[in-house]
C-alpha cells in the first residue's frame, strides 16, 4: 500500500482543464465588457448629440408647412426694389392737403364774394346822392320840430309827418329860382302823389296867405298839389333851419333824419330824385358826407366815380 505511486487524480485534471478552460472565458469576458464599455459610451455620446441636436431644432422657428422661403436676393436687387417702392409710395398724404387747400379757396371766395356784394350795394345806394350833389349829407342831424298854419289856418306839425319820407322846400314870392322852380316842386308832388309815405311840403316867407297863394296860382296856373305853410316871421326857416337864401330844400326819412340839404333851383322831377326818394322809403341811404356842396373823406373817391367827377 506505502508502494504505491500517488497519482493524480481525475477529479484534478477536470479541475485543472476547468481552470484552462476558465482563464481563457475569464479573458474573454473582460475584453468584451471592455468593449461593452466602449460601445456603451459611444451610445451615451451619440444620445447626447442627438439630444443637443433636438435641442437646437426645437429652438429654432419651423417653418409652416408648405413655406417656401425665397433665396436672399442680392444687395443691388434688393437697393433697386427699394427706390421702386420709394417712388411708387406718395410722401404726403393728399387728402388732407387737398381739403385745406380747398377749404381755403371757398374762403376766400365767399369773402370777395360778399366784398363785391357790399361794394355792389353801397354803389346803388350812393348813385342817386352822388349825381345830384347835395350841399350838406351823411350827418345824422335831427330835424327841428315846428308847427306852422297853413294857407287855410290850420296847424300843421312837422311830427305828424313822421314815418313818411318828406320833401321840405322854402321859398318867397321874391326869389325868381324860386319861381323857376316851383313847377317841377309840382311835378315832383303829383309823381310821389300815389306813394302815401311820401309827403311834399313848402313853406312860404310871405306876409300873408293870400300873397303865398296867389303867386302860386300864377306861377303853375293851378293850384298848388302840395301843402303851403307859413313863416313871415322867420322863427323856423331861419332861426331853426338857419336858412337866409332860397329855395332850399330838405330830403328827411321816415325817423326825422336830414339826408340831404339842396341849395337853389334843381330839377326835382327827375327819376334821380325819385330813386333817391324810394331808397329812402325802403329804409336805405347813403353815408356819403357833403359839406359846403362837397364831398369829403372817402366819400369823394367813391361820388366821383359814380358821378363822373
Amino acid at each position: 500500500m506505502d508502494d504505491q505511486k500517488p497519482t493524480s487524480s481525475p477529479a484534478g485534471k477536470l479541475r485543472k482543464h476547468e481552470d484552462s478552460c476558465e482563464t481563457p472565458a475569464v479573458a474573454g469576458s473582460q475584453k468584451n465588457s471592455e468593449e461593452a464599455d466602449v460601445d456603451a459610451e459611444a451610445g451615451r455620446a451619440e444620445a447626447s448629440s442627438d439630444e443637443a441636436g433636438a435641442e437646437a431644432a426645437e429652438t429654432r422657428p419651423k417653418p409652416a408647412r408648405g413655406d417656401k422661403r425665397p433665396k436672399a436676393k442680392p444687395t443691388r436687387d434688393r437697393e433697386h426694389e427699394a427706390a421702386t417702392k420709394e417712388r411708387e409710395a406718395p410722401s404726403l398724404p393728399l387728402g388732407p392737403v387737398a381739403h385745406l387747400a380747398f377749404v381755403i379757396v371757398a374762403a376766400i371766395g365767399v369773402y370777395s364774394f360778399v366784398s363785391v356784394a357790399k361794394e355792389g350795394e353801397l354803389r346803388r345806394r350812393c348813385t342817386p346822392t352822388c349825381i345830384l350833389r347835395p350841399n350838406y349829407a351823411g350827418y345824422e342831424k335831427k330835424v327841428p320840430s315846428f308847427t306852422l298854419k297853413d294857407t287855410r289856418g290850420h296847424d300843421v306839425s312837422l311830427d305828424g309827418y313822421r314815418g313818411k319820407v318828406v320833401v321840405l322846400n322854402f321859398w318867397t314870392k321874391t326869389c325868381g329860382p324860386c319861381m323857376e322852380e316851383m313847377p317841377e316842386i309840382a311835378d315832383l308832388a303829383r309823381i310821389l302823389r300815389p306813394m302815401s309815405d311820401v309827403a311834399v311840403v313848402t313853406v312860404s316867407t310871405d306876409e300873408t296867405a293870400e300873397e303865398a297863394t296867389s303867386t302860386l296860382k300864377a306861377v303853375l296856373k293851378e293850384e298848388p298839389p302840395f301843402p303851403v305853410l307859413m313863416d313871415p316871421d322867420l322863427k323856423v326857416v331861419r332861426d331853426r333851419f338857419g336858412t337866409s337864401l332860397y329855395p332850399e330844400t330838405w330830403i328827411i326819412d321816415k325817423d326825422g333824419v336830414i339826408r340831404a340839404r339842396f341849395d337853389g333851383a334843381r330839377e326835382w322831377s327827375s327819376a334821380t330824385v325819385v330813386e333817391l326818394v324810394n331808397q329812402l322809403r325802403g329804409g336805405g341811404y347813403c353815408p356819403a358826407q357833403a359839406r359846403d356842396g362837397k364831398f369829403v373823406g372817402d366819400s369823394v373817391r367813391l361820388c366821383d366815380g359814380l358821378s363822373g367827377g
